[in-house]
């Protein structure tokens, strides 16, 4: 599986009761793939997996697949408890997906042994590749990778730890086991800030959950990064990417909230977070569409 271009995570839009709100979310991935996506992953961490149902997380594919009309691939979320994630994964597959990332199993964590077993009875469940997402409850050794990567079904790994010298040698491993074909990300929260380093040890592409909000920023940091123009990609890692991270950080599971924010403020009312996370405060409202003027301003 290839990809070429910014990996786009989209939100998941509620209307004001709670609701799914289809009809949004197929014009927020659309809209996505037409600014220029490499792949589109519905149902993943900025899509709030976490407050999905199995059903809903299926209905949230279905609607990407059909809004993406084959024009790159499809990865949809599984995870969690694993008798969830084998349903998700079925309905994924039964919803034209080309692939899934699965994300943590839920509350305990395991042996390697034990997330071997996880990875595979979640790739048996379907027919569809998977990509591991090394993070959480989750975190695979250079052994474990490279006992998976002897799976033709496992075609990727997505780091979200940040352990530079972890990833560099699970690549290596993973290379050794002659995958070519093996994609890797670098997953962390606002990746633009450290796919400088990600891109020094074999890891090209990332994830961004700004381009769901502002695409017209991520893709100039994207041109930036694949031109080696270094003078650009760094004025906008300083002017708008880490007053970003600051404003993030100052509240747990802002990663996804803000996404959602910027999209409100940018006219598409693609609604509240659900619990346990929380909406931006009016201040903080305010700061975003600042650090977005400011981002922009570079253009």
């Amino acid at each position: 599986m290839h990809f070429r271009g910014i990996l786009f995570f989209p939100v998941t839009p509620f209307s004001p009761e709670g609701a799914i709100d289809h009809d949004l979310l197929a014009t927020h991935v659309a809209a996505g793939v037409e600014a220029g996506a490499g792949g589109v992953f519905p149902a993943c961490g900025t899509g709030e997996f976490h407050a999905l149902s199995a059903s809903e997380a299926a209905a949230v594919v279905g609607t990407a697949v059909t809004a993406v009309a084959g024009r790159v691939p499809v990865i949809a979320g599984t995870g969690g408890p694993v008798g969830h994630a084998i349903d998700v994964a079925r309905s994924a597959a039964d919803a034209g997906a080309d692939g899934l990332l699965v994300l943590p199993p839920y509350l305990v964590g395991g042996t390697q042994a034990g997330l071997i077993r996880y990875v595979e009875d979640i790739a048996e469940a379907s027919d569809l590749p998977v990509i591991v997402y090394h993070r959480g409850s989750a975190q695979y050794s250079v052994e474990t990778m490279r006992r998976l990567a002897a799976n033709p079904r496992v075609v990727g790994f997505k780091d979200g730890t940040g352990d530079i010298g972890a990833t560099q040698l699970i690549v290596r491993a993973v290379a050794a086991e002659g995958r070519a074909d093996f994609a890797f990300f670098n997953g962390l929260l606002t990746a633009e800030l450290t796919q400088g380093a990600y891109r020094g040890i074999g890891v090209p592409l990332y994830s961004s959950a700004a381009f769901a909000m502002a695409p017209d920023i991520a893709n100039a940091h994207y041109r930036a990064y694949t031109d080696a123009d270094e003078e650009r990609r760094l004025a906008l890692l300083d002017g708008f990417y880490r007053p970003l991270v600051e404003l993030r950080d100052e509240t747990p599971g802002f990663g996804v909230s803000l996404i959602k924010a910027g999209l409100r403020l940018s006219g598409l009312e693609v609604g509240p977070v659900r619990a346990p996370l929380v909406d931006p405060t009016p201040a903080q409202h305010e700061r975003l569409a600042e650090i977005l003027a400011a981002g922009r301003a570079l253009l």
